[in-house]
């Protein structure tokens, strides 16, 4: 596979989304209205040329959904997802196709992803036969076998299936699969969740040795706060399809602003016992709201224990303070308490 050019520009936006919603409709019955569980609300953000940007939030909250509408593997229903300068919403599949070797995803289960009818050669090379039919078969091999190396797996393997592996060797087959078309951006889908913590650092380390080595952009989903920190440069925090703060990732974990951010950061282990009994615990009550139907005002203030009247009134807007955004009527109280 190719080094990634050296570049001394300032970063561009590689994908810019704006105002971008999507809902599903839900079954209530047959002789019943379908319901709307909304998925997305009027998310906007950049993702820059070579950076990692971090989202992160509870089963539910969109992360994955998000993840999808960037790739346009699922269409937003409003707003737009530009893709180096181009609108790609709602693009016909042929015009789509034409962006696919650029836009690829690392998916949650590694086993589940791989077809066990196929060896790990034909895995692999599966999007270059569909994206790049133009490469002959040795060509095609070659860069199997390139790329087989770059994730840490022995060109020997490239004959045996995905049930003959582990959980973290079938993830390497997936990123290998993943960056195959040497692509710009890849999202990934909540990658080492389904792994041990010991095999969890070793993908987190071959991520972030592959996007220095390739130049990519990753896009890196998670519920877990500590893995996001270990590999992003931002990180979004969305709760029921809203952002409600980004930031630099030393900023947010070292000055989280919006009570569910802080509320996310307490269940973050700390090994140090005596630090543990120290910290502030401003940990989540309740279950998260249904989608079908959010809240009024902030849908965080069920569950908020700064909430005032207001917030069941009025939605807080996204704001820029600066050093982030950050959507709660209490912004900068939190701020000086933890200044104080």
């Amino acid at each position: 596979m190719m080094q990634a050019p050296v570049d001394n520009a300032p970063a561009e936006d590689l994908i810019r989304v704006e105002n971008l919603s999507k809902h599903f409709s839900i079954s209530a019955g047959m002789f019943t209205k379908p319901l709307q569980l909304k998925a997305l609300q009027d998310i906007s953000f950049t993702v820059k040329r070579g950076e990692t940007l971090g989202i992160v939030g509870e089963s539910g909250c969109g992360k994955s959904t998000l993840g999808r509408c960037i790739l346009q593997l699922l269409s937003p229903d409003q707003g737009r997802v530009m893709w180096l300068g181009q609108d790609i919403a709602g693009l016909p599949a042929e015009e789509m196709r034409k962006h696919r070797k650029d836009l690829q995803i690392i998916f949650q289960d590694p086993l589940a992803s791989l077809n066990p009818r196929m060896t790990v050669g034909e895995i692999i090379a599966d999007p270059l036969r569909s994206l790049m039919p133009e490469l002959k078969a040795k060509e095609r091999r070659d860069r199997v076998i390139r790329t087989m190396e770059a994730v840490g797996l022995l060109p020997e393997m490239i004959n045996r299936y995905p049930h003959e592996f582990s959980g973290g060797q079938a993830q390497r087959i997936g990123i290998a699969r993943a960056l195959i078309t040497e692509p710009k951006l890849i999202v990934c889908d909540e990658p080492v969740s389904a792994l041990d913590v010991s095999i969890q650092a070793q993908i987190l380390n071959l991520l972030a040795d592959l996007k220095d080595k390739f130049g990519l952009t990753l896009v890196f989903i998670s519920h877990n706060l500590s893995v996001v920190r270990h590999v992003s440069d931002r990180i979004m925090v969305l709760y029921l399809g809203r952002i409600v703060e980004l930031a630099s990732g030393d900023d947010l974990y070292d000055q989280p602003r919006h009570p569910y951010t802080r509320a996310l950061l307490t269940a973050v282990p700390i090994p140090d016992p005596k630090l543990a009994r120290q910290r502030s615990i401003d940990g989540l009550v309740g279950e998260i709201p249904s989608p079908i139907n959010p809240p009024s005002g902030c849908t965080f203030r069920t569950r908020c224990r700064y909430a005032l009247p207001i917030c069941a009134q009025q939605r807080p807007p996204l704001e820029d303070t600066g050093t982030r955004m950050v959507a709660c009527h209490r912004w900068q109280e939190l701020e000086l308490q933890a200044g104080a």
